[in-house]
This record gives C-alpha cells, structure tokens and sequence, in this order.
C-alpha cells in the first residue's frame, strides 16, 4: 500500500522543481536566432545575472552544467604550470580542484573536511607562508572555494575568506562556486573581492539544467589576457565581440533563454531580499526537524557547527547500522517525496533534504513529514514531533 497518488515532491539539491510559469515560458516556438527581440533577451540576461552576483564585473552565459562553468572560469585566467589552492569543505571545490589537474595545473588542498567550513584564518596563514617561502612572489594564482557544498550541506564565509585573503597581501585570484547558493542567499562579489565567480540555472536560479554563468571582474579580466589554457569554446575575449553568436560561441538555447528570463523575473518581483528570507525561513524549519529526530541518537546532522549548516540543503547522517537508502525509498515509492541520496564520502550514510529554489512551506512540511513517517515506518530510532517542530517555528516567524 502506498500513499503516492498525487503530485511528486522534489527535494533534492538540484535539478529543482520548475515553476509552472517557466515551463510555459518555454513552451513556445523557435524565433529568428538574429532579430532584434533575441539580442535584447541576450543584453537583458547577460546585466541581471551580473545583478544577481551583485557585481559589476562582466557576465558570460555557457551551454552547460556547472562543471562546464568550471571549465570557463579556469581555461580563461590560468596557465600551464600555474598553481592554485583549492579550500576543501565537501566534495565540490575538490571535483573543480582535480578538473584543473587534469588541464595541467598544479593543485594543492588546504585540507578541510567534510563536517565544517573553510577556516578563514588557515587561508590566510597559508597564503602568508606562500609569500614567505618564495620572497614576497607568491606562486599560488588562484584559491578557489564552494560558497555552498551540496555534498556536506556546509556554507563558506565568502567575504571572511577574501578579507583573510587580502590580511594576508597576496594577488591570487579568489574563485567561487556559487551553484548551489546563487538566487538562495546573497552574494556580493564585488563587495566581497571575488574575482570570478560561477553558477547554473538548475537550482536557486529555478530553470532547467544546461546553461551555467561566469562572472569576471575588471582584474580577473586582465589576467585573461595572458593565460595559455584558454580555448574557443570558453574564450572570453571571442564572447565579448560584436556578433550576437559570439555570445554563445554558435546557435543560442533560445528555450532555456525564455525559460531563464521568466526565472529571473521571478526572483525580482519576488524581491532578491524577500527570496533569501524565505530559504532562511525554510531552511531553519528542516533544521529544527532534524534537530528533533537527532533525539533518538540514529539521526544527526552532518556539519557540526549550526552557524556552517546552508539554507539550501541540509545533509543527514543515518547511523546505528541503519540504511539511508531505504528511507530514500520509503518516501519516494510510498509516499512520493524523493529526497537526496548521500554522495562522495556519504555515499550510504546519509540523505540530503533540499530546500532551494521554488519552494514553500507547504513543500518543505509536506516533505518533512514524509521523512518522519519513513523514520518511524521502517524503525529508524529517532526523536518524536520534528515535523511539529518545524511547523511551530514558522508559526512564529510568519505571523498574521
């Protein structure tokens, strides 16, 4: 007996559910790839995503997933031979780390782990030590970091790191991965020093995956000029010509364009600060759940800290011989709801509940309630009335 009839609840770190409006918004016929209504859908996307990013440094749109981002914010500032410092915190940042190994680059790992964020401090003594150990030059060119690991559920201080970055007197580039946190919670690049950023469209951003953003500043842009791993397809320079195909190095995806357009639109009417609260809002609901269940001992979070949990995903250790995987299936074959499976070092201990883009509170109780019928359906020990936790909390801060 399953209780699944209905419609599917989504809840895992991407992709995220679609809103309604930007299927439609995608729904529609192919149009001339050189008319002027496409080239100000290009000019319109190309400023508000940079608006997102809060910078207003330039903004480049790829064909691709994220790791394709990845690729675009490496091959366009670095070299054969460079080295760049890869902060661990999760899975993320070491996955772009190894893709510049494979290019040539030399990668070292400020080890971290997979429980807590990067330790501003450790960066800026790392740095230091760079300068020192090699008379003030500096051979690391590059640090790059995920704003949020979807693996761990760990964020990162963005703006702690860049000032750790800037105590320290060094010139390397700061890189972020802001995939799993762009359109979910703030990011002031140029406040904060970031030099390139990146990002896809399948999570906050609320459009369906294949297309990924970079974002440059002015220094990151100079740079550029003379780094030898660039290639056509990821080249800034070849997208910032004069020609409307430059921008996508061919034909545009003029249905993931609408798509994105009507997405972004979204986040505006929505207010960018009033979005960022709503994931905050949500986000503290999943936790004060699994802080509930966390009572019965099988049940706990992954990142230690409360400060370092992110409000997009949070991941959930199950313990005491207990299979995650079953409690995956439980929600997804009986009731509907999918949440995430553990990846990377917890493949098999854990799941991971997403609460990013087009979400609200029904979704996020709907889900949480399932999570807790599949902990008590398959006994799982756990703390009873997290579901009620959540909602008592957002009884307080939702207020009539």
């Amino acid at each position: 007996m399953s209780v699944r009839a209905g419609r599917e609840f989504l809840a895992i770190p991407g992709p995220t559910t679609l809103p309604d409006e930007v299927l439609r918004a995608m729904h529609r016929p192919a149009v001339d790839i050189y008319s002027g209504p496409l080239l100000a859908l290009t000019d319109g996307l190309l400023r508000d995503v940079a608006r997102v990013f809060n910078t207003k440094g330039r903004a480049y749109i790829y064909i691709s997933n994220g790791h394709g981002a990845w690729e675009a914010a490496l091959t366009n500032v670095l070299s054969r031979g460079d080295k760049i410092l890869v902060l661990e915190s999760g899975r993320f940042a070491i996955g772009w780390g190894d893709n510049a190994r494979r290019m040539g680059v030399e990668v070292e790992v400020l080890k971290g782990d997979m429980r807590r964020a990067v330790r501003p401090a450790e960066v800026e003594a790392r740095l230091k030590a760079d300068l020192r150990d090699n008379k003030s030059a500096g051979t690391i060119k590059a640090v790059l970091v995920a704003q949020i690991d979807t693996a761990s559920g760990v964020v990162n201080d963005i703006e702690a790191i860049g000032k750790a970055m800037r105590a320290a007197g060094h010139d390397a580039l700061l890189m972020v991965d802001a995939v799993a946190s762009l359109g979910c919670m703030s990011f002031e690049m140029d406040r904060w020093g970031v030099d390139i950023a990146m990002s896809g469209s399948q999570k906050g951003m609320m459009s369906p995956p294949g297309l990924s953003f970079v974002v440059a500043n002015d220094r990151a842009r100079e740079v550029h000029k003379k780094a030898d791993l660039r290639t056509p397809y990821w080249d800034w320079t070849d997208r910032e010509g004069d020609q409307h195909y430059q921008k996508y190095a061919g034909t545009p995806p003029e249905h993931l364009l609408f798509g994105l357009r009507q997405a972004i639109d979204m986040l505006f009417e929505e207010g960018l600060e009033n979005v960022f609260r709503r994931h905050d809002l949500l986000a503290e609901a999943t936790r004060r759940a699994v802080g509930v269940w966390a009572e019965g001992q099988a049940v706990g979070f992954n990142v230690i800290e409360p400060a370092e949990r992110s409000n997009t995903v949070t991941t959930v250790l199950i313990g005491g011989g207990h299979d995650p995987v079953a409690l995956r299936a439980y929600c997804d074959k009986k009731c509907g709801v999918i949440v995430g499976q553990g990846i990377g070092e917890l493949s098999g201990k854990a799941i991971r509940i997403a609460h990013m883009g087009h979400v609200n509170a029904p979704m996020m109780l709907g889900t949480l309630g399932v999570v807790e019928m599949g902990l008590g359906a398959l006994g799982i020990p756990h703390g009873k009335g997290g579901a009620q936790a959540a909602i008592e909390f957002l009884s307080e801060q939702v207020t009539a």
